[in-house]
C-alpha cells in the first residue's frame, strides 16, 4: 500500500494491495491502522455508499458535500475529477485520476467530487464521516465549466448525465 499527496491540500491518492488468484481478488478497502499509519486522516465512518453504474460514460458531479470521503471502486474503472472549492489560493484547482479496484482517494470536505465510468457495470464505493441530510449545505459546480477545463475521457454526447448535474452553476457563481 502507498499513499501520495497531490497538488490539492488534503487530497490523497492511495494504492491499495489487491491479492488475486484463480478465484478472483481480495482487498482491504479500509484498514484503519494501516491507512492512518500511512498518513490518511482517521475517518470516523458513519455511512457506506455504493453507486452502481450500468454503462460506460455515466457521469456524476461535481458535488462538494460537508463530509470527508474515502473512495475506492469495487468493480470497474472511473475517471475521477476533484476540484478545490475551499476559499484560498487553490480555489478551482483540479486533480484527475483513473481509479480501479486497487486505487482509492481520500477527499476532504470542501472539495468537489465527480466521476465518469470507463467500463460498464462499474461499482463506485465510498465511506463518509457524516450522515447525508437534506438540510446540509451542498456546493455544486457544472461538470463542463470552461474555467475548470476537465478533459473528460468520454465525449459529452456519449455520457449519461442527470438533468440535476447539468443544471449546476459555473465556478464563477
Amino acid at each position: 500500500m502507498r499513499v501520495e499527496a497531490t497538488s490539492i491540500d488534503g487530497l490523497l491518492r492511495v494504492e491499495l494491495d489487491v491479492h488475486g488468484d484463480s478465484r478472483g481478488w481480495f482487498k482491504e478497502s479500509w484498514q484503519r491502522e494501516k491507512l492512518v499509519g500511512a498518513g490518511v486522516p482517521d475517518l470516523a465512518i458513519v455511512q457506506h455508499n455504493v453507486s452502481f453504474n450500468a454503462a460506460r460514460g455515466v457521469t456524476r458531479g461535481i458535488h462538494a458535500e460537508p463530509w470527508n470521503k474515502f473512495i475506492s471502486p469495487a468493480h470497474g474503472r472511473v475517471f475521477s475529477a476533484i476540484v478545490d472549492l475551499r476559499p484560498g489560493d487553490a480555489y478551482g484547482r483540479v486533480e484527475t485520476f483513473e481509479l480501479g479496484v486497487g486505487d482509492a482517494i481520500y477527499v476532504p470536505k470542501g472539495l468537489g467530487n465527480s466521476f465518469c465510468t470507463l467500463e460498464p457495470n462499474t461499482v463506485y464505493s465510498y465511506l463518509v464521516d457524516a450522515h447525508w441530510s437534506a438540510d446540509a449545505e451542498y456546493v455544486n459546480v457544472n461538470l463542463f465549466d470552461a474555467t475548470l477545463a476537465i478533459a473528460w475521457p468520454v465525449p459529452r454526447e456519449e455520457m449519461t448525465l442527470s438533468d440535476k448535474d447539468l443544471g449546476h452553476p459555473p465556478l464563477s457563481s
